[in-house]
């Protein structure tokens, strides 16, 4: 059953062009919510998806794949693109991944990537994982973030990381850095100095790896990992609507 709150959304705007969310990993469709709202007060059609294993129970999300995320990201495209002639997407963490993914494998418009994970800050501790034969049944318990200001409806999460879908976040993250300079779509990429997850070289390394050539790099000082509910959320709001109103000016 899925958790009050978590469900996927949309708002209906322009019939020319759309913005498809993709939410992070353990994460949910609410925390993409403020965004998909400035992004409609933007006159934009958006569509916030909600992966399979999340927003459900941490034991659900066990179960489900690297191949189960991409194909719902694939779903998300092909049902913005029967709503809007132009399909933008922006993904939060591993969203940000599906989302540079699917500019590989379908027309889009224009990417936003924010705070993704191709380099973790965790990776010094990865031989720690159980191997996956092993993981099933085991998970991590999420230390609580503190964001002030946001009320719990927009950051509706799990508290624990299945191990077991680690192997599968590395899964995406391989499978996305290895197709990098095969994005041609204009990019932006945010990503927060602070981060707690994603070491901030990885937005570094996009830049340099990716085929696009509109691509711009915008950092924050101030935010965690959750850019679009932290304390620069409004940065990250307006600079995306910008960078989707240039796009706007050449179609």
């Amino acid at each position: 059953m899925i958790l009050p709150g978590a469900e996927p959304f949309i708002y209906r705007g322009s019939e020319d062009k759309g913005v498809l969310l993709i939410h992070g990993f353990t994460g949910s469709p609410s925390e993409m919510r403020l965004y998909g709202m400035a992004l409609r007060d933007a006159g934009y059609t958006v569509l916030g998806i909600r992966l399979p294993g999340h927003g459900t129970s941490v034991e659900d999300m066990e179960h489900t794949t690297a191949d189960d995320w991409m194909r719902a990201a694939l779903d998300g495209y092909d049902m913005m693109s029967g709503l809007v002639r132009h399909v933008a997407v922006a993904g939060l963490s591993m969203g940000a991944l599906l989302s540079l993914w699917l500019a590989t494998v379908r027309p889009v418009w224009r990417v936003a990537s924010l705070a993704a994970p191709i380099m973790i800050r965790a990776e010094r501790d990865l031989h720690l994982l159980p191997p996956r034969a092993e993981a099933r049944g085991k998970f991590l318990p999420k230390a609580p973030k503190l964001l002030k200001g946001v009320p719990q409806e927009y950051r509706l999460c799990y508290d624990a990381i299945p191990l077991l879908s680690v192997h599968e976040l590395l899964e995406v993250i391989s499978r996305v850095k290895g197709v990098l300079g095969a994005v041609r779509s204009p990019l932006i990429v945010m990503q927060s100095e602070r981060d707690h997850t994603v070491n901030v070289e990885s937005a570094r390394y996009i830049m340099e790896h990716v085929g696009s050539s509109e691509k711009e790099l915008f950092f924050m000082r101030r935010s965690g990992h959750r850019i679009t509910i932290d304390i620069e959320r409004e940065d990250v709001f307006r600079k995306t609507i910008e960078f989707l109103n240039k796009g706007s000016d050449t179609l």
